[in-house]
């Protein structure tokens, strides 16, 4: 009995003495019940929409109030064409166009009929088709309303346009997502990996005291998963455009450029990790809860950024493969330029060059 109890005291020193592994262990739990706890929601709120009313009639004026009153939507402008409305919803600024045809009050008194129309971005159909089902159930709570204090039995049909994915092909969401999933797993925890594990058999320290200098060191470690990543984002995409029909509409060449600049971020973060931990299992389960579990969570390709609550929403400014999955499908999905992607291109880069000096020179520090 006294050695068992022996045993467990000398392993538990063993775990209490490296404070990386109590971080991990206590970090598991805290970090997925708040991200499955406030992320993981099947329901839309705050969703950005824009209204064209021809009519501007009390009937449609009401409409549009009690859209903006739900707290599934948030009403922020207002349209004055059908030109204006499409580009609206390409420039990804609002997520639905709302219109009302000029006759919409005079149909409805004359023929007790009319229509809405939902011009809606359909990349993701899981988001549009719940914005749809929602826009569609307060409509027919005001005719039910408008039934009660008239009598009179309005029909209101609902027309609905994907200005994307008219299909609504799951394929136009989770591409862009296993891009950035596939490509974080390979360059970030398979690099951290690797060179723990020279860490580990002590083919580090043969290295130190060879001729070759740090730079070189990191670099034949790095150069493999670099190539590597680039056929890998050869073979999703081949696989995307003739196997699962998903076009690229825009620019190749931009999308290899966002592609290069994320895996060089997912290097540089897998070095990091390597030169900060000094076991397998330690970099693997950090590179899962600090890099991957965010890319699934908060990068929006599970999830919707905005039905989550406002600090997640900060949290994820800081997740490089939201910015990657951004570019992505606006690239891919909507054929947009550098023009669109500017913003996200320069965030990204943004990253790849923080996390890049910073890692060379914790892994500098490390090897000296």
């Amino acid at each position: 009995m006294k050695q068992a109890l022996a045993f467990i005291k000398k392993e538990f020193y063993h775990v209490l003495r490296d404070y990386r592994t109590i971080l991990v262990l206590i970090g598991i739990p805290v970090v997925q019940i708040i991200l499955f706890g406030f992320a993981l929601s099947t329901e839309v709120k705050n969703t950005q929409v824009a209204v064209y009313d021809q009519s501007k009639d009390i009937r449609s004026q009401s409409l549009i109030e009690a859209i903006n009153q739900s707290r599934y939507f948030d009403v922020i402008e207002e349209i004055y064409s059908e030109k204006s409305a499409e580009q609206s919803i390409r420039s990804g600024k609002v997520k639905m166009v709302i219109i009302f045809p000029p006759s919409f009050d005079s149909d409805l008194q004359h023929g007790n009929n009319s229509s809405v129309q939902l011009l809606t971005d359909g990349i993701d159909p899981n988001v549009a088709s719940i914005v749809i089902s929602y826009v569609s159930a307060i409509i027919q709570d005001h005719q039910n309303q408008w039934f009660n204090r008239e009598k009179l039995p309005y029909d209101i049909e609902i027309l609905t346009r994907m200005v994307y994915n008219p299909q609504l092909r799951g394929e136009y969401t989770f591409v862009p997502g296993v891009m950035a999933l596939v490509l974080m797993l390979i360059c970030a925890l398979m690099t951290s990996v690797s060179i723990v594990k020279e860490k580990e058999m002590g083919n580090m320290e043969i290295l130190l005291v060879s001729p070759l200098k740090p730079l070189t060191i990191v670099l034949s470690k790095t150069v493999p998963y670099l190539v590597l990543s680039h056929i890998i984002l050869a073979l999703i995409l081949g696989l995307s455009v003739f196997l699962l029909g998903v076009p690229i509409k825009g620019s190749l060449i931009l999308l290899l450029i966002v592609s290069f600049i994320f895996i060089i971020t997912a290097l540089s973060l897998g070095m990091l990790i390597s030169s900060l931990t000094n076991s397998q299992q330690v970099a693997m389960m950090v590179s899962i809860i600090g890099l991957m579990l965010p890319t699934v969570m908060l990068s929006g390709f599970m999830f919707p950024i905005e039905n989550m609550p406002t600090p997640l929403q900060l949290v994820s400014n800081l997740v490089p493969s939201k910015w990657f999955y951004y570019c992505i499908s606006d690239i891919m999905i909507r054929g947009l330029g550098i023009e669109a992607v500017a913003k996200e291109v320069f965030i990204l880069s943004g990253f790849a060059v923080f996390f890049l000096a910073i890692s060379l020179k914790s892994f500098k520090t490390r090897l000296a």
